[in-house]
């Protein structure tokens, strides 16, 4: 008597569902971007946001000491390199986090294996810059874990550092995977792999600046001590236009990553020019960007990256609030 044997295929199958699912539960933006990606790039990137997330959520859990966050990094950073088998991340994270009040990011954490069966199938070339991706995140954010201060980070350049960590990787990682499935962006960006990091900084610094009531709230903040609003605003806008440039290496013919950028960069755009716009702010959905504007926008995108013009057009019309900090 033979017993069944499981489907591979059918099983691959069951588990993207599983992904594009929890990335619809996780994060409303990059549920949105994501499956504006061809389909191979699609399942890499989705699968490294949602292994960016499992960090996200351990940085964010308010209630766990720096040393219980940099253990379970370590266990998770050890299971994706398949240094020790997932299992002894999944439980201990799920115990350390049994007060955390997001049910969905639990989901994911308990489908671990899931994510990580998904990345498995990626080619090696991607599965390796993947894992240099969350390796960099990982032991960053374990350093920066004990640096968390109301007073906020020490200066400029451990703030770039910060960045760099948790986001600027990311434009790396992208970049990579772009470059490993186009020929054409990767003669395009040589010699300009910079703009990458500056492209992820942008994203990061936007959030930075869009969450900073709640994490002043719980007594944290990750700004540099003593810079101004107006002055990170400078830094943020200078990182957007480096960004600008980066969008515009991505041939047209890619019109999917284009897209895929120039959506999270403009929604980008638009958050930092409302914060401009504002002296002061006491929560974070004050600077939320209607359905409305956000769905306008993205069908704008649709248009605008089959033209280096209109993408400018964009930056320069919606950017002027935050020309006014220069």
């Amino acid at each position: 008597m033979h017993l069944p044997t499981s489907n591979p295929i059918e099983s691959l199958d069951t588990d993207l569902a599983y992904q594009k699912a929890i990335l619809g539960s996780v994060s409303r933006t990059f549920a949105l971007t994501i499956p504006l990606l061809p389909p191979v790039i699609e399942t890499v990137v989705g699968n490294t946001y949602l292994l960016c997330r499992i960090v996200d959520t351990i940085e964010d859990a308010a209630d766990l000491n720096p040393e219980t966050k940099q253990a379970l990094s370590k266990f998770f950073l050890d299971a994706v390199l398949e240094k020790s088998p997932v299992e002894s991340f999944v439980a201990p994270c799920l115990a350390a986090l049994k007060n955390y009040g997001n049910q969905d990011e639990l989901d994911l954490i308990a489908n671990t294996p899931t994510i990580l069966r998904i990345l498995h199938t990626c080619s090696s070339k991607d599965q390796a810059a993947v894992s240099r991706c969350v390796s960099i995140m990982s032991k960053g954010m374990s350093h920066f874990h004990g640096k968390q201060t109301e007073a906020g980070l020490k200066d400029l350049n451990e703030f770039e550092e910060y960045c760099y960590v948790v986001a600027g990787v990311v434009g790396e990682l992208l970049t990579t995977i772009f470059s490993n499935h186009s020929v054409d962006f990767s003669k395009q960006i040589k010699g300009h792999e910079a703009l990458a990091i500056a492209f992820g900084q942008a994203l990061q610094m936007t959030n930075i600046l869009k969450d900073s009531p709640e994490d002043k709230a719980r007594g944290v903040s990750w700004k540099p001590a003593g810079m101004s609003q107006s002055e990170l605003l400078k830094i943020a806008y200078q990182k957007l236009q480096d960004s600008m440039q980066y969008i515009l290496l991505i041939p047209k013919k890619d019109a999917g990553v284009r897209r895929f950028c120039f959506l999270a960069f403009g929604l980008a755009v638009l958050t930092l020019s409302k914060i401009a716009n504002r002296k002061q702010f006491n929560h974070k959905d004050e600077l939320k960007l209607s359905r409305k504007s956000v769905m306008t926008f993205y069908t704008f995108t649709k248009i605008a990256v089959g033209s280096d013009t209109l993408m400018k057009l964009f930056f320069h019309t919606a950017s002027s609030a935050l020309r006014r900090q220069l």
